[in-house]
């Protein structure tokens, strides 16, 4: 029987340009660290002010699928 778990972490992504590219760029610096990135959901959406400027800022709970203890390999520290 095959079981998949999954863990959820959260990020922050900001941006000066919009909630779209803030999210856009939170999931690609995900893809970065994280391996199996499944799925995310926004938590939070608020904005702020950068010397006068808009800045976008997005929290996202992001969720990847974590290895199992054969596909790791041998001595291999799971997240």
């Amino acid at each position: 029987m095959s079981e998949t778990v999954f863990k959820g972490v959260e990020i922050v992504g900001t941006s000066d340009q919009s909630f779209n590219h803030a999210i856009e760029a939170a999931v690609a610096r995900a893809r970065q660290t994280l391996r199996e990135l499944s799925w995310f959901v926004v938590e939070e959406m608020r904005g702020g002010l950068q010397k006068g400027r808009l800045e976008y800022q997005v929290t996202l709970r992001v969720f990847f699928k974590l290895e199992s203890d054969d596909s790791a390999g041998p001595g291999a520290t799971l997240v």
